[in-house]
């Protein structure tokens, strides 16, 4: 808004008055708008926006006094300035519009040189106030936008902790399920992609992969390469870490079926968990990241990396946990790699009991 394109109500039961005011704005450049009573004036000023309202208060139906108190209690309206012009003079009258929330008082009859004055510093702290609601608002816009990146990299209650001060971050959980899933023949498959349709490829299926982590509550941890990894029981615990991890799994294996590569190649995955404690904390103070270690960790990688194609292999540890509510199939002992020969399983589906 600038002054000179600034819209102007004008409210006074008296016609002469109204068309005195009207004709002095009108040359000055502003937009104006008459009002007869309180009532009308409440709906123009609800109906179309107004920079400035003019308002007489001995009015009838509704008086000036009465408009104000609700043009002040409307969060949508209380930012339009109001000056009040009356044949009403006395203290008492000018101290109670401004307790209202009036901007200014100009008794009747008015100085056309005052009012001018009056209505152009008026107009001119209501430009800077709105100035000032839309920087806060565009600071406002720029905060959330950076407090969603900081979640697109940490888990909420770890970004908390980082914007409260905290400046080391390390904790121990004791019990949570961990999965490392791997896109099998990959090597392959991206020799026949150009950079851009590689990138596309895997967001394209990472993404899936992300809208099954939000549904069952989990926290992806990164990708590397073609691999995810994805966590149940931190940062906050939960007792159903495993079987919301094992929902996810299957889940995966269903729609990495839905993939085609542009030649028409399906997209096969091999999927590994491990159930146990871990370390966790937010390591560096440049492009941190959130990131876990443990020797559960290390079994989960391997279960993905000593798995089979289309499958979801499992510790010992998690098939316990969830031999009761999902169906297994026992691969038996395999060699390992750190730990020597190890019995498996192949989490299949979910039981039906």
């Amino acid at each position: 808004m600038t002054l000179d394109q600034a819209s102007v109500l004008v409210v006074d039961d008296v016609e002469a008055n109204r068309d005195l005011l009207c004709r002095r704005l009108q040359r000055q450049g502003y937009t104006v708008q008459v009002a007869e009573d309180g009532v009308k004036a409440l709906e123009l000023i609800r109906a179309e926006p107004f920079d400035l309202v003019l308002l007489d208060i001995m009015m009838p139906q509704m008086n000036g006094y009465q408009v104000l108190e609700e043009l002040k209690a409307d969060p949508n309206l209380r930012h339009i300035p109001a000056i009040m012009i009356s044949a009403v003079d006395d203290i008492d009258s000018v101290v109670k519009c401004i307790k209202l929330g009036a901007e200014d008082y100009l008794p009747k009859p008015f100085n056309p040189v005052l009012l001018k004055a009056r209505i152009s510093a008026c107009l001119e702290k209501k430009r800077l106030r709105d100035q000032e609601q839309a920087f806060l608002q565009q600071l406002k816009e720029e905060q959330e936008k950076s407090e969603r990146l900081l979640l697109n990299i940490l888990p909420k209650p770890i970004a908390e902790r980082l914007k409260q001060g905290e400046r080391t971050i390390a904790d121990n959980f004791t019990q949570v399920t961990v999965m490392f899933a791997d896109i099998v023949g990959f090597s392959q498959l991206s020799a026949h992609l150009s950079p851009a349709e590689l990138v596309e490829f895997l967001n394209e299926i990472f993404s899936q992969f992300d809208q099954l982590a939000d549904h069952y509550g989990l926290e992806k941890i990164k990708t590397i390469g073609d691999a995810y990894m994805v966590v149940g029981g931190l940062p906050t615990p939960r007792p159903d870490h495993a079987e919301a991890i094992a929902r996810m799994a299957l889940d995966m294996l269903v729609d990495i079926k839905q993939f085609r590569t542009k030649y028409g190649e399906s997209v096969r995955m091999r999927i590994g968990i491990g159930t146990g404690p871990v370390e966790a904390g937010v390591i560096g103070t440049k492009k941190f990241s959130y990131d876990l270690w443990g020797d559960t960790v290390n079994m989960a990688s391997r279960m993905e990396s000593h798995g089979i194609p289309d499958c979801i292999q499992v510790t010992e540890t998690t098939y316990q946990c969830l031999k009761d509510r999902f169906l297994f199939e026992k691969r038996g002992a395999i060699q390992v790699k750190g730990k020597g020969e190890m019995v498996t399983y192949l989490l299949v589906g979910k039981s039906e009991k």
